[in-house]
Formats: structure tokens, C-alpha cells, sequence
């Protein structure tokens, strides 16, 4: 059988086109790809997709660009999605039947059209580092494909589109994209209402995590952290049931890559953060009905538990209040420059045995001449490791490192065996520990031990986000702060 039936074959099984449908779909999916006499090797209808997009390379239907095969390889799959109207209304029949079934159902599908990137996300390296804080996770991003110098010098010449304004907006459903935009032809978003607004709830194309879905905003509005925010958690982690709900903070370093559209992530699975135990355990004056206490965590957290959903976004609002307003120079805390706000909240949420639970982690965005990224920020000596900013899934213990690691942490291993390697040299200080460190290096531990020093790093430069210090001066500065917002 040649690709273009067995595609066809598979788009019947697995949606609302049937048999009747074959001719119809056959010439549709030929006038994309072009003819294609090929034998089907290929089992999965994600892998003939994929071949099919080769071959219309090859039939110059379309040109070698990752931008130009992302754009056909969605249009092939839209034709298993169901239009937004028909998975909407699907949607809502089951969630009223059965909420986690109507989520897992919009997951698998995803996942089926390949929305959801699961070969791609197969590439990420992942791995595990026991710290003083619990399990940090370590991953090495190479799922997002690089762009090549083709499509970047095209995409210089495009004049501005501004349509649509950004990759969270609604307007992405069905897009077929551009050079400079991802294509978004087989997109879904599940339409829900969130306080009085009309929100999208999707998956996230490239998932960090299990189940790595994104909340969003129906308008382009701006991302803001206020007492809305923290209502808008505790009600997305009461509408989908297992899942927590996070947000970046809504200022510059310490925020997300995405301030312009109002969003928060989600999903299911436990975090670092989430199983660290509370160290010092406190009631706020006028709401001693919620559980408060300091987090042990590299970074400053504030956890709050209670089954009073009103009490707990009152309390956080008023934390949040309280912390815009703060400083304590004694500790490099300073909440204003003039007019520039400095502080705000990475909140997140989440429902525990059977009450709500949202950690606050308070962030501090100051720079300084000594610190010129930032006070709070990856500090130049671990920078080698990671300098991005440290958002919401970060703060949460989960390292999100860049694809230039996998070759270098490979030459630092080379290094610290003392064969022949191309270490870069911004490496050496710490390679150079390592291998202090660990006479026992093999060639056959060595991976291993470049790994867990990997997340060594990853855990200070999470002290580095950190605004009150983890010693007895820092600590103490805290408790100043909780006590400035009003203890029992």
C-alpha cells in the first residue's frame, strides 16, 4: 500500500470520515504531496505523515524548510481533529458526565494529531539530582526544532504581520502559520468560563512535563498578578481535577517569555516543590482558619492550606499587597527604584486532601551593577549552566537547559577523563572541581557524574532566585516580612 491510501486508511480510522470518504481524501491529501508510488514502511500516522512530507519535499511541493514542513505536516493532521465547534460540544457532554474522562479524551487527542509533539519530546534528556531540597529534575530542551539561516534571513524580510498578535492568542486556532509563526492548523482550544471571562484551555506543543497544558486569556491583555489571579488558580484546579495551576510572574527577569498575553500552565504531575515540607509553620492575624508557613525550598515560599477558597485569595492578596510594598535593605529587598516596581508572586495551585493549597513564591527583579542580569537572577558563576529567566516551572524544581548541553556537558566529561575534548572554556572552573571531586570518574560513570553535578548547579541557581537567603541572616529577613504582614 502507498503512503497517500495508508494515510488516508488511518485518517478514516481514527475520525469522523468514513469509507464513503476515501476519493475524497485521497485527492485532497495528493494535491498537497504530490504523487507518491512509495511502499508504506511506516506503522504510526504520525510516522506516514512524516514520510508524506518528505516526499512532497521531494515533489517540490513545498520547500526544505522546517517552517514550510511544520505548515503541511498540521494541515495532514487537521484532518483527524474535529472542528473546534464539534470538539467543544463533545467536550462539555462528557466533562458533565465525567470531568477527568473529557480531559484525558482532549489529551489523547493532542497527543493522536500531533499537536502534542511526543517524537519530538522523546528527544529531551531528562534526569534526576537529589538536593537538600528534595528530587530536582533536569532537562535538556531539544524537542523545539532549531531555526535554519534560510528561514530566519526569509523571516528578516517579512514586513510585520501582527496578525495573530502573539502564540497564545484564540486567533492561532487553524493558522497555518508563516515563516516567522508556528503553524497551528490542527490547534484546538477548549472554550471555558473562568470568573465572569470566556478562557481557552489547551496543551502545550512541546510538554515538559506530563500533561503540560496552558490556560489562557480569550483577550490579548497583558499578564498581571493580583487577587484575580489567585481567585482564577484555585477555580482552574477546581474545574480540572488533578491538575495543578501556576503562574510566571508578571515582570521583567523574573517573569515568563509571554507578558503581553494573560496566561497561566498547568498539569499533572508532582513537582520538587509541591512534596517539600513546610519548616516553620505560622497563622496570619484575621484568617486563622489557613494553614501558613515558610517552604523549605532554595527559593522564598510561602504555602497556604485551607478549605476556605474566599479566605485563602483574600490572605493571598494580601501577601501580595504586602510584598509590592516591602523592602529590607538590611537584605538587598527593595520595593521600588522611583517609579519602577520591583516585587511581585510566582503563585501556584493546587487542591490537596480535599483542600486548597497555593505556594507564593515572592521574586525581587533588581539589578545592580554587581549583578546586571539581576540580584535574583543566575549569577554569572553558574550562568555556563543557565541564564535564562527562571519562571513559573523552574521555581517549581523542574530545570529547563538549553540544547547547546547536551555536546558540552559530553566535553566536560572528556575533560575531567583527560582525553582529547573541545571543552568550552566558560566550563573550566567547574569542570575543573568535578574532577577534583571525583577521582572514581570512569568512562563509565562519567555521565552520570557530570549529570548530578548538572543539577548541583541547577539547585543554587535557584538559591540565586532566591530572595531571602537560606542562612540565618536570610531566614530571620523573612520572618521580618511575615511578621510586617500581620501574624496571630
Amino acid at each position: 500500500m502507498d503512503l497517500i491510501r495508508k494515510f488516508v486508511e488511518q485518517v478514516i480510522e481514527k475520525s469522523d470520515y468514513t469509507e464513503l470518504d476515501k476519493y475524497y481524501l485521497y485527492n485532497h491529501v495528493l494535491h498537497l504531496v504530490g504523487k507518491c508510488e512509495k511502499e508504506c514502511q511506516e506503522a504510526s500516522i504520525i510516522d506516514v505523515k512524516d514520510a508524506l512530507v518528505e516526499q512532497a519535499v521531494l515533489n517540490q511541493k513545498i520547500d526544505d524548510l522546517s517552517s514550510s514542513k511544520d505548515s503541511l505536516g498540521c494541515e495532514l493532521m487537521d484532518l483527524i481533529t474535529p472542528i473546534p465547534s464539534v470538539l467543544n460540544q463533545r467536550f462539555n457532554e462528557m466533562y458533565a458526565q465525567d470531568k477527568k474522562r473529557a480531559i484525558a479524551d482532549f489529551y489523547e487527542l493532542s497527543k493522536a494529531d500531533d499537536y502534542v509533539k511526543t517524537k519530538a519530546i522523546a528527544k529531551n534528556i531528562y534526569f534526576k539530582t537529589p538536593t537538600d531540597y528534595g528530587n530536582l529534575e533536569i532537562t535538556i530542551n531539544l524537542s523545539k526544532p532549531e531555526k535554519d539561516p534560510k528561514q530566519i534571513a526569509l523571516a528578516k524580510k517579512l514586513a510585520p504581520s501582527g496578525y495573530p498578535l502573539c502564540q497564545l492568542c484564540m486567533e492561532n486556532e487553524g493558522y497555518y502559520g508563516r515563516v516567522d509563526h508556528p503553524a497551528r492548523t490542527n490547534h484546538r482550544i477548549v472554550r471555558f468560563n473562568l470568573g465572569e471571562e470566556v478562557w481557552g484551555f489547551q496543551y502545550s506543543p512541546y510538554a515538559y512535563f506530563n500533561e503540560h497544558c496552558i490556560f489562557l486569556d480569550g483577550k490579548h491583555e497583558p499578564m498581571v498578578i493580583s487577587k484575580e489571579t489567585f481567585s482564577n488558580l484555585l477555580e482552574i484546579v477546581e474545574k480540572f481535577p488533578g491538575y495543578f495551576a501556576g503562574s510566571n510572574a508578571d515582570l521583567p527577569i523574573v517573569g515568563g517569555s509571554i507578558l503581553t498575553h494573560e496566561h497561566y500552565q498547568g498539569g499533572r504531575h508532582v513537582f520538587a516543590m509541591e512534596e517539600a515540607p513546610v519548616e516553620r509553620s505560622f497563622r496570619f492575624a484575621g484568617f486563622e482558619n489557613v494553614s501558613a508557613g515558610i517552604v523549605k525550598w532554595p527559593m522564598s515560599v510561602i504555602r497556604l492550606n485551607g478549605s476556605d477558597k474566599a479566605e485563602l485569595v483574600a490572605l493571598s492578596a494580601k501577601i501580595l499587597d504586602s510584598w509590592r510594598k516591602y523592602s529590607d535593605e538590611k537584605v538587598n529587598v527593595k520595593a521600588f527604584d522611583g517609579d519602577v516596581l520591583h516585587h511581585t508572586i510566582t503563585p501556584i495551585a493546587r487542591m490537596k486532601n480535599g483542600n486548597y493549597e497555593l505556594d507564593l513564591v515572592l521574586r525581587d527583579n533588581q539589578t545592580s551593577e554587581e549583578y546586571p542580569d539581576g540580584i535574583f537572577h543566575p549569577h554569572k558563576d553558574v550562568q555556563h549552566i543557565k541564564k535564562e529567566n527562571i519562571g513559573l516551572i523552574e521555581v517549581m524544581g523542574l530545570a529547563i537547559l538549553p540544547p547547546r548541553l547536551k555536546d558540552e556537558l559530553a566535553e566536560v566529561g572528556k575533560h575531567i577523563l583527560g582525553t582529547s575534548n573541545e571543552m568550552k572554556e566558560y566550563h573550566r572552573v567547574w569542570a575543573d572541581e568535578i574532577k577534583q571531586n571525583h577521582p572514581e570518574a570512569t568512562a563509565e560513570n562519567i555521565t552520570e557524574i557530570v549529570n548530578q553535578e548538572t543539577g548541583r548547579v541547577f539547585a543554587r541557581v535557584l538559591e540565586d532566585a532566591g530572595v531571602y537567603k537560606r542562612n540565618k541572616q536570610g531566614q530571620e529577613a523573612f520572618m521580618r516580612f511575615v511578621e510586617n504582614v500581620g501574624l496571630e
